[in-house]
């Protein structure tokens, strides 16, 4: 197999004004994978876990529905890949295979991992942490590097607590990539989506039982096609200089600056998780000394590195100190226009809050924002389903009424999707 081709480019607006310490930059990560299909001897591992607590039976459907979307994940991985299924409720039980490990995909393992998930039934309580514990035990019994998991659950994590939650993603963090999945309106979305920014994963809602079939197999379909495990970016800064944040700013909003792992003097990881032919954008500030007009120095070195040491592709942030405004007051369009999904993110976020908490002139407040820049940046997802939560009188200038009967599919579909962002049209870069 020919290992995917990365590409690195830079979009800054490099001139500083005199006194300026920070550097911000835009860095794209794209992949071109190896244009075929990836072949079964890809070292590939998927465990697809399934909440099986009582609340699946209410209504009926959920449980049937999870059963098929299941079984429309295991016919979707390729002949040869190790797979697994668990069962969440207050404890993990291992569906199949029957012990600790992982079967290997044909025809046969198919028809008796789907003869297994038939006979799944809904009892007992909710511990996630469990589920994800077994979930990395079952993992470590195969060394192939491209783990994946898929978690679905309609309720929220009432059997564990939050710390003892808390402690196990730390203990798994990096051991796979878990997209999280919520059926229904029972769960919660700051719930999974801790569990799946940990894991490197997605959250999103499927509020109708039916379309899971059709969200297993994409999720899986994705997953088969990741060709190289383990991605960091690598962030190495000058004497005196020092990494505010490093943040994914597309297609969805995570930031990883707390995952920093010291790589070398001056230099740390950032985890990104598994690579197919797809394309990324970081955003990565600096904090830098500031120097003399006319200075010009290298603000950081970005590089994309496995957990091997192959380089995979190199990047340079700049600064140059200048007293020309026409030069040092031009935003990069790019950092401006992810700054400002960002800032839609929390005006959501804190918006459907405090219409939760009945706190009308603060919703009214947030979400006015929110349909703004929704406007401003041309979000036009956001914007259709923000409108299902307010009434816009006036877009551009984010004015709305509150909505007197908002469905919880809807508000809870916003606020899952509030962290997935929209691509900027980029302004010619530097690699």
């Amino acid at each position: 197999m020919t290992m995917s081709d990365f590409q690195i480019e830079v979009y800054q607006n490099e001139y500083l004004p005199q006194g300026a310490a920070e550097v911000n930059a835009i860095v794209t990560v794209t992949s071109s994978g190896s244009g075929a299909q990836v072949p079964a001897s890809t070292p590939a591992a998927e465990v697809i876990i399934v909440d099986c607590s009582g609340s699946m039976d209410h209504p009926r459907t959920k449980m049937a529905a999870a059963k098929r979307a299941t079984a429309a994940a295991i016919d979707t991985l390729r002949d040869g890949v190790a797979f697994a299924v668990i069962a969440g409720t207050d404890i993990a039980t291992l569906v199949y295979p029957g012990k600790l490990g992982m079967a290997e995909v044909s025809p046969r393992t198919r028809a008796e991992a789907k003869a297994a998930v038939e006979r799944l039934y809904a009892d007992r309580g909710t511990a996630m942490g469990e589920w994800l514990l077994l979930a990395a035990q079952v993992f470590q019994t195969r060394q192939n590097p491209l783990r994946h998991a898929i978690l679905l659950t309609d309720g929220k994590n009432v059997h564990e607590r939050a710390s003892k939650l808390d402690q196990i993603l730390g203990e798994v963090a990096g051991e796979f990539v878990c997209d999280c999945r919520g059926v229904g309106t029972d769960w919660e979305v700051r719930e999974l989506r801790k569990i799946s920014e940990t894991l490197l994963g997605s959250v999103d809602i499927v509020a109708e039982p039916e379309d899971l079939e059709q969200d297993f197999r994409a999720m899986t379909t994705a997953s088969m096609g990741k060709e190289v495990a383990d991605v960091a970016l690598r962030v190495w800064t000058p004497q005196g200089a020092r990494v505010k944040f490093v943040k994914q700013v597309e297609p969805a909003l995570a930031d990883l600056t707390g995952r920093r792992e010291e790589s070398g003097p001056r230099s740390g990881d950032y985890p990104t998780g598994s690579w197919g032919a797809e394309s990324r954008d970081y955003h990565v500030c600096v904090q830098v000394s500031p120097a003399n007009i006319g200075d010009k120095m290298l603000a950081a070195r970005v590089s994309l590195v496995t957990r091997g040491g192959d380089v995979l592709g190199k990047g340079q942030v700049l600064a140059i100190w200048t007293d020309d405004t026409a030069l040092s007051t031009k935003i990069s369009p790019e950092v401006a226009h992810y700054t400002g999904q960002a800032e839609l993110a929390s005006a959501i976020e804190e918006g459907i809050e405090a219409q939760r908490t009945g706190d009308v002139e603060t919703a009214t407040a947030k979400l006015g924002r929110a349909v703004a820049l929704a406007h401003s940046s041309g979000h036009e997802d956001t914007a259709k389903l923000l409108a299902k939560v307010v009434d816009v009188v006036d877009p551009a200038r984010g004015t709305v009424r509150l909505k007197r009967d908002v469905s919880a599919v809807d508000a809870m579909t916003l606020e899952s999707r509030s962290q997935v962002t929209k691509r900027v049209g980029k302004s010619g870069g530097q690699s």
